[in-house]
């Protein structure tokens, strides 16, 4: 069985960041070949980040943060934490791009951020978003996190700040760490200032993180993986359950408590290779595979396959029965799942689009390394179980 999702990282980065954390180089050295500017602040983890703004801005309690009605509890978690109120803005599925209308009859005189997530790997236009924002005004967030494409993109030229994350399943990553982009040079450095009173990530901390990643990574080969969802089957343990568990990132409660670190010299330095090496190309294997079996499902609901830039960081499919396709893709071989990532649709009174995105979803098992046959199969699987289930012949994926 191929896994759902490899580890975005080389053995030798692994090693590389281990050894970082026996003997560490300069800090102050590596943090400014990481930021590269005086607009770019490195933390933690998104979440850090954002965390550490909120805290700079001390707006009202009661103020509204407009945001993707799709993203992960821990946003909305943090912007509760804060004393402040999220209001979930609706998403065109086939772009999951936000909706303009919605967009501005969200607006209300408490409204003072927009914080839009661009989802799946995708990365939405952000002109029309700017517009409305800029009438208000309002404050622009540009969470980047699922979005990296190593293409130099740093935010639209308006937008606020734009966070990317290198955490532990994202593409590029360094088993942690984010990069905040300001358009003020003076919040950067307010951030910055609060960031420096924090204490440093031990460096254990993060050794222990690359120790478990490098054991998942074993699992990254099919014979390895085959082997551990037969061994999970044989004592009754789901093996969905347990990976999806082992890479939140901050799982266990206390978020602000676990969120609020300076990011390790090694962890700094690992990042700053990854950056340093990562290329265009080596999101072309994975796209292309997205993009083959996206042209062999021409009819189902795939959330963004309108996007205009897209390096499917994950691969999202809408059905009306997501828990008996994903039950029929595993015992197809497919390694399916509806626990890839600790998104979610924030509840709310009015029934939007996403809500019913978030209910019929599930992923598939596409990424890096897959071949064409495998696609083929996968196709050929997902529409049988369609026809099947819509009473019609079986169609031939050629």
């Amino acid at each position: 069985m191929i896994p759902r999702k490899r580890l975005d990282i080389a053995w030798q980065d692994l090693g590389i960041g281990g050894l970082s954390c026996l003997f560490p180089p300069d800090r102050c050295d590596i943090q400014a070949r990481v930021e590269q500017s005086a607009n770019t602040l490195a933390t933690l983890s998104v979440r850090t980040g954002f965390d550490l703004l909120l805290q700079h801005l001390a707006l009202p309690r009661g103020s509204e943060v407009l945001l993707s009605a799709i993203t992960i509890r821990d946003m909305v978690s943090i912007i509760e934490h804060h004393g402040l109120r999220p209001v979930p803005v609706d998403l065109d599925p086939k772009t999951c791009a936000l909706d303009l209308d919605h967009l501005r009859r969200s607006i209300s005189p408490n409204t003072k951020i927009i914080l839009v997530a661009h989802l799946f790997g995708s990365r939405m236009s952000m002109d029309g978003i700017m517009d409305v924002a800029q009438r208000h005004p309002l404050m622009v967030i540009e969470d980047c996190a699922q979005a990296f494409m190593a293409d130099g993109y740093r935010g639209h030229p308006r937008t606020d700040v734009t966070l990317f994350s290198f955490g532990s399943i994202k593409t590029a990553t360094a088993l942690g760490g984010a990069l905040l982009v300001f358009r003020d040079q003076a919040l950067c450095q307010a951030v910055r200032l609060l960031q420096s009173k924090l204490p440093q990530q031990p460096h254990r901390s993060y050794f222990g993180k690359i120790l478990k990643y490098a054991a998942l990574k074993l699992l990254s080969y099919p014979a390895t993986y085959t082997i551990f969802v037969a061994l999970c089957k044989l004592f009754r343990t789901s093996h969905d359950r347990l990976i999806s568990q082992s890479v939140r990132g901050f799982a266990g409660g206390e978020l602000i408590q676990k969120i609020r670190y300076q990011p390790s010299t090694a962890l700094l330095t690992l990042l700053q290779r990854r950056l340093q090496r990562y290329t265009p190309a080596d999101l072309q294997a994975r796209i292309r595979a997205a993009q083959q079996l996206t042209h062999l499902l021409p009819d189902l609901s795939i959330p963004a396959r309108d996007a205009s830039h897209h390096t499917h960081w994950v691969f999202p499919l809408q059905n009306p029965y997501p828990d008996q396709l994903v039950q029929h893709l595993l015992e197809q071989g497919f390694d399916a799942t509806r626990g890839a990532s600790s998104m979610y649709a924030i509840p709310c009174n009015t029934p939007l689009a996403a809500q019913q995105m978030m209910q019929q979803m599930l992923y598939l098992p596409v990424d890096t390394g897959v071949s064409d046959e495998y696609v083929r199969k996968l196709a050929s699987a997902i529409l049988a179980y369609e026809n099947t289930y819509r009473g019609k012949t079986n169609h031939e994926v050629l």
